[in-house]
C-alpha cells in the first residue's frame, strides 16, 4: 500500500500529479460543459460557428504579447438593441420606412479581417428594400450597400463591385475604417455607426439585421480555417486521450499478468504455447497494421483502441511478467497454499498476480502517454476518428493547411504542449513509483 508519505519525498510525483489531477478535471468540464452532441455539432462547424467566428483567428491571449492590439470578434444584432435604436417611419399607405441604428466603439490597431452582414425578412409577397450606410467617427458616411432580402440573406460588401469602387481600397474593410488623415493605411479608433434603412410594402412584413465584423483573434484557443473553435476540440480532446491511454494501459497490463501467471503456473505445453504466439506477436509490425485496419476496415477511434488491446495482449509484458512468476511460484507461501488444497485459478488471481502488482504499477503508469501518442500518430496519418474531435486531429488539420509556414503556431501548438503534458505528468509519477516499490532504486 502507497502512503502518502512516501511520495511527498519526491517532489516530483507531487508534480506529476498535479498535472494528471489538473487534466483529470478538465475532462469533467468538457464533459459537463459541453454536451457530446454540442461538441460534435461546434466542431462540424454548424450554422452558428459559420455565422460568428472567424476564419483562422489567433487566440486573444495573443494580444497580451503583441504590441499591435488585435480586435476580437463584433457582433451588432438588431434584435438585441434597444427601442431608441429602431424607428418607423409612414411614407404612404402602403409603404413604411425602418431604420436601425447601430454604434459601436473601435480602438484596434489593425483592420478586421472580414465584415459581413446577415439580414433576415418576413414578406408575403413584396420584399423588403435595405440600404445599409456606414459612418465613420469624422462624420463620413459611406453608401456601403443595397439588399433586397428574399428571406436570409447574407451580404459581403467586399464582394459588391459597386461598394468597392466607392471606398477605393483592396477591400471594404480597409475602405470602411481607413483614416484619411494618415499615410499609412491605418483603422481610424473612434464611434462608427451603422445605419440600415428599408423600405416595408407590405403590413406584416419586417426585417432583421446582424453585423459581423470578424476579428483577428478569437476565444482562448483560435480558431482553424473551417471557423471551428480549437478550444472545443482541446477541450474534448482530453477525456478522448485519457480514456484511451487509460483503459488500453490497464487492460493490456492486466492481461499480460494473467497470461504470464497462467504460462508459469501450468508450464509444459502451455506455456510452451503462450511463449510462441508471445514470440509471434513481438515481430508483427503493429503501427502498419493499424495503418492497414484504419485504411481497410473503420477509423472509429474505438475500434483503433480494441485493436491496440489485440496487439499488445501478448506483448512484450508477457515475457517480462514470466520472469517475475518463475521465482514468485517458488516462494513458500505458494507450496503452502498448494498444501491446504488451493486450486489453479485461485493461487494465481490471489497469490500470485497480487505478489508483482507493485512492481507492475509503475510500468502501466508510465505506458499510458506511449498510448496517447499512438492515437495521435494514427490521426496525424490522416487515419483519425473522422468524427471525434481530438489533439491528433488538430494537428493533423494544422499540418495539411500549413499552419506553421502561414504562422498560425499556436495551431499546432496547443494541442503538442498538451500531449507533452500528459507524458511529463504520467513520467513523473511513474518514475517516483518505481523508486518506491523498488527499494535498490531509492539510493540512485
Amino acid at each position: 500500500m502507497i502512503r502518502w508519505s512516501e511520495i511527498r519525498q519526491y517532489p516530483s510525483a507531487i508534480v506529476g500529479l498535479a498535472i494528471i489531477f489538473g487534466f483529470i478535471l478538465l475532462a469533467l468540464y468538457a464533459v459537463i460543459t459541453i454536451p457530446y452532441s454540442e461538441a460534435l455539432e461546434r466542431w462540424r462547424g454548424g450554422e452558428a460557428v459559420v455565422e460568428n467566428n472567424p476564419r483562422n483567428a489567433r487566440p486573444t491571449w495573443v494580444n497580451w504579447f503583441n504590441q499591435e492590439n488585435l480586435p476580437p470578434t463584433l457582433i451588432l444584432d438588431s434584435r438585441e438593441l434597444p427601442e431608441t435604436a429602431i424607428s418607423y417611419t409612414t411614407i404612404s399607405d402602403d409603404i413604411e420606412e425602418k431604420v436601425i441604428t447601430m454604434s459601436f466603439d473601435y480602438e484596434y490597431a489593425s483592420f478586421v479581417p472580414e465584415l459581413t452582414f446577415f439580414i433576415e425578412a418576413d414578406f408575403i409577397e413584396k420584399q423588403p428594400f435595405v440600404e445599409i450606410f456606414w459612418v465613420t467617427p469624422n462624420g463620413e458616411e459611406i453608401r456601403a450597400g443595397e439588399v433586397t432580402p428574399g428571406g436570409q440573406e447574407i451580404y459581403r460588401p467586399t464582394q459588391d463591385d459597386r461598394v468597392m469602387r466607392r471606398v477605393e481600397a483592396n477591400s471594404a474593410e480597409v475602405g470602411f475604417f481607413l483614416d484619411p488623415s494618415l499615410a499609412e493605411p491605418t483603422p481610424q479608433k473612434g464611434t462608427y455607426q451603422v445605419r440600415l434603412v428599408g423600405l416595408i410594402f407590405e403590413e406584416e412584413s419586417d426585417f432583421e439585421a446582424k453585423l459581423v465584423m470578424y476579428g483577428a483573434v478569437h476565444g482562448i484557443a483560435g480558431t482553424d480555417h473551417l471557423r471551428r473553435d480549437i478550444s472545443v476540440a482541446l477541450l474534448w480532446g482530453t477525456p478522448i486521450a485519457m480514456a484511451f491511454g487509460l483503459v488500453a494501459a490497464l487492460v493490456i497490463t492486466a492481461a499480460n499478468m494473467i497470461i504470464a501467471a497462467t504460462s508459469v503456473w501450468y508450464g509444459g505445453w502451455v506455456d510452451s504455447a503462450i511463449q510462441r504466439v508471445t514470440d509471434v506477436n513481438l515481430i508483427l509490425p503493429g503501427l502498419p497494421l493499424l495503418i492497414l485496419i484504419g485504411t481497410l476496415y473503420s477509423r472509429s477511434i474505438w475500434v483503433i483502441l480494441g485493436m491496440v488491446i489485440a496487439l499488445n495482449i501478448f506483448g512484450g509484458g508477457v515475457k517480462t511478467y514470466r520472469s517475475i512468476f518463475l521465482q514468485t511460484r517458488e516462494l513458500p507461501y505458494i507450496e503452502a497454499a498448494q498444501a491446504y488444497g488451493a486450486g489453479s485459478r485461485r493461487i494465481i488471481f490471489r497469490y500470485l498476480i497480487p505478489r508483482v502488482i507493485p512492481l507492475v504499477i509503475p510500468a502501466l503508469v508510465t505506458s499510458v502517454p506511449a498510448f496517447v501518442f499512438t492515437e495521435a500518430t494514427l490521426a496525424l496519418l490522416g487515419l483519425g476518428d473522422p468524427v471525434l474531435p481530438t489533439w491528433g486531429k488538430v494537428i493533423e488539420n494544422a499540418r495539411s493547411q500549413g499552419a506553421l509556414f502561414n504562422g498560425y503556431y499556436y495551431w499546432m501548438l496547443e494541442p503538442a504542449v498538451l500531449m507533452m503534458l500528459v507524458g511529463v505528468g504520467f513520467s513523473l509519477v511513474g518514475f517516483a513509483l518505481d523508486r518506491i516499490f523498488n527499494p535498490k532504486l531509492r539510493e540512485i
